[in-house]
């Protein structure tokens, strides 16, 4: 079992930064591709950017690519969502998700654990 927990989330007016965090606890990382995800409300929840952990390769939506930056730190077991630019219409909770496996996957049904999300709100 992986648990995962997110933090960083918060209020920022448009155009400015946020860092999310994402720390497993349970077993570590190695293995495993971790995905961040978003769901405003009203809206389902959309794919936002993925890494996996073997070999550090990532892939963006393209809403967010060149904005967003995913990236891991092993010795702390944690994923990161470094959030740059932000725009009003990336206001929404954010959640990790993991699964143990060596590929790549969009789809939330994919992911096997969750974490509670956190909120983002971006004024403009």
């Amino acid at each position: 079992q992986v648990q995962l927990v997110e933090s960083g989330g918060g209020l920022v007016q448009a155009g400015g930064s946020l860092r999310l965090s994402c720390a497993a606890s349970g077993r570590t990382f190695s293995g495993y591709v971790v995905g961040w995800f978003r769901q405003a409300p009203g809206k389902e929840r959309e794919f936002v950017t993925t890494i996996r952990w073997i070999g550090g390769i990532t892939y963006y939506a393209d809403s967010v690519k060149g904005r967003f930056t995913i990236s891991r730190d092993s010795a702390k077991n944690t994923v990161y969502l470094q959030m740059n630019s932000l725009k009003p219409e990336d206001t929404a909770v954010y959640y990790c998700a993991a699964r143990a496996s060596t590929e790549i996957y969009y789809r939330p049904s994919e992911y096997n654990y969750w974490g509670q999300g956190t909120q983002v709100t971006v004024s403009s």
